[in-house]
């Protein structure tokens, strides 16, 4: 029985919230060396709803999450949780206080199980003390069932696909059974049924009155799944509005300070003759029998869902896991491709679809990333790197791609995940290929950048460069492509001309 008094307490709670917002951050301030990252702002989060922040790379939004889940601590500023003054000292505590992230960047331990990443330092004990993973796979297990998860507790995290780490890592983070929850690009990773199935999940978390804060670049997102929206530019708060309220063009303007007109800005380009033909590609049990050409000047689309190995087969034609049969042609010729120096020397450039664990080298500078692959072909002169030539180069394309550091010596690790992005496809630009792979070139790429690195690879066909362009965004890979490929479970399941090509013709081929 409550009495009268802790009754009226639990209401004089209630009043604040809805108030005040079961989080509520003010005159946040941030600065890193050489960079004021947050200057004053603000966010309110209501409970049962969904709050979408929105931003160009570099507007501050993954830092003040950082700060609300206790990974940074503020300069100055209030963090109020419930109504009451909190101090988040660290992760845990926001753990402990209610809060869980799924941060932009995996964080799962890939040597272990997937129960044990969920469940670390919650294991669950048997008489003796020890960790009973029987007990604890089964917790897995009723959790995936709630939110509808097919996968197996005991498997390791390494043998995971990129989308299914995201999905553990959401698990992971419900499994908190948190107040508030912020997800950091949480579909990056995800072709549109894995979407679908996340907002399910969302919208789930949401009628239990759960707080969630929702950083996204992807305009429909915002529109399918946020009750509001708030904009940050250059580390600054510029305003908070209903997502009913507003267009995209409206968002667009606010996030970026100017128009954007053409989000894909495709040209028909002179199509030449075919620079890279695949024959009966195969590796046992990943993919079979992929075969497609590819012609100078055209850029081929590569769709299919979670699962239709499009990546595996990228990494084949770079030498990072070559195939086991087949035949790759470059020019009509055979080629061997057995690693990616091989595959460089044949023109080949390869932008991979994870960042940190095998595109950035997180501990060097801009520069030393930007110039890895340069340097491996060209501006070099008696053993000695040309190094005033390939800092200007370096410099040239950093603004172009407006990537967003104080310098070129500043540490990869210290940029944002968008920015990191950047610097990869700065990297391989550089590199003047004559076949460019692109697996995801603009995931968590803000709406701005996107355009532009639409419109360079648009430059680039133009100028005879093949282009192989893997996308999970059904959008970009429509309003880019020339020809489109679909996998399915390692095999090609057809191909679409731009001028037939629909996303229901894709999700068909795609699923079949």
């Amino acid at each position: 029985m409550v009495s009268a008094r802790t009754a009226a307490a639990i209401d004089r709670v209630k009043a604040i919230i809805d108030r005040e917002g079961v989080l509520s951050i003010s005159g946040i301030r941030k600065e890193f060396p050489g960079v004021l990252a947050l200057d004053d702002v603000q966010l309110r989060i209501r409970p049962g709803t969904v709050h979408a922040l929105m931003g160009e790379n570099g507007a501050g939004k993954s830092t003040l999450m950082k700060i609300i889940a206790g990974v940074y601590q503020p300069d100055a500023g209030e963090i109020r949780l419930r109504g009451q003054v909190v101090a988040l000292r660290s992760p845990l505590d926001a753990l402990e206080q209610g809060i869980s992230m799924i941060h932009q960047e995996l964080a799962l331990m890939n040597w272990m199980t997937v129960a044990e990443n969920i469940w670390i330092r919650r294991e669950p004990k048997n008489r003796l003390g020890l960790i009973d993973h029987a007990k604890m796979a089964q917790m897995t297990a009723d959790l995936f069932a709630r939110l509808n998860i097919g996968l197996d507790p005991t498997v390791q995290v390494s043998e995971l696909t990129v989308a299914q780490k995201q999905m553990v890592e959401i698990a992971k983070a419900v499994s908190h059974n948190s107040d508030v929850l912020i997800m950091d690009e949480p579909t990056s990773a995800l072709t549109e049924r894995e979407v679908d199935h996340l907002f399910a999940i969302i919208r789930d978390l949401r009628e239990r009155g759960i707080g969630i804060v929702y950083i996204t670049h992807k305009m429909n997102e915002l529109f399918e799944i946020a009750d509001e929206f708030t904009v940050f530019r250059d580390g600054k708060y510029v305003g908070t509005h209903n997502a009913s309220d507003v267009t995209r063009d409206d968002i667009i303007r606010m996030m970026v300070g100017r128009e954007i007109t053409n989000m894909f800005p495709k040209v028909d380009c002179p199509i030449g003759d075919t620079i890279l033909e695949v024959r009966n590609l195969t590796l046992p049990g990943v993919y079979h029998d992929v075969s497609f050409s590819l012609r100078r000047g055209e850029i081929l689309g590569l769709a299919g869902l979670v699962g239709s190995k499009r990546s595996n087969v990228a990494e084949a034609l770079f030498g990072v896991h070559p195939a086991e049969s087949g035949e790759i042609l470059i020019d009509g010729k055979p080629v061997t491709v057995a690693n990616p120096a091989q595959a460089m020397a044949h023109g080949m450039a390869f932008l991979t679809e994870d960042r940190k664990e095998t595109g950035c080298f997180l501990t060097l500078d801009c520069l030393e990333n930007i110039q890895s692959a340069l340097i491996t072909r060209s501006h070099v002169r008696n053993g000695f790197v040309q190094q005033a030539e390939v800092n200007r180069l370096a410099e040239d394309m950093a603004r172009t791609l407006r990537i967003k550091t104080p310098n070129l010596q500043e540490t990869v690790e210290n940029l944002s995940g968008g920015n990191q992005q950047k610097l990869l496809i700065a990297r391989w630009l550089l590199t003047k290929p004559r076949i460019l792979i692109l697996d995801e070139p603009t995931r968590g790429i803000d709406v701005g950048a996107k355009s532009e690195i639409h419109r360079l690879i648009t430059e680039l066909a133009a100028q005879g460069v093949a282009v192989l362009m893997i996308s999970s965004e059904l959008p970009e890979v429509l309003g880019m492509s020339d020809r489109i490929m679909v996998m399915h479970e390692g095999h090609v399941s057809g191909f679409l001309n731009r001028d037939e090509a629909d996303q229901v013709k894709i999700m068909s081929l795609a699923a079949k």
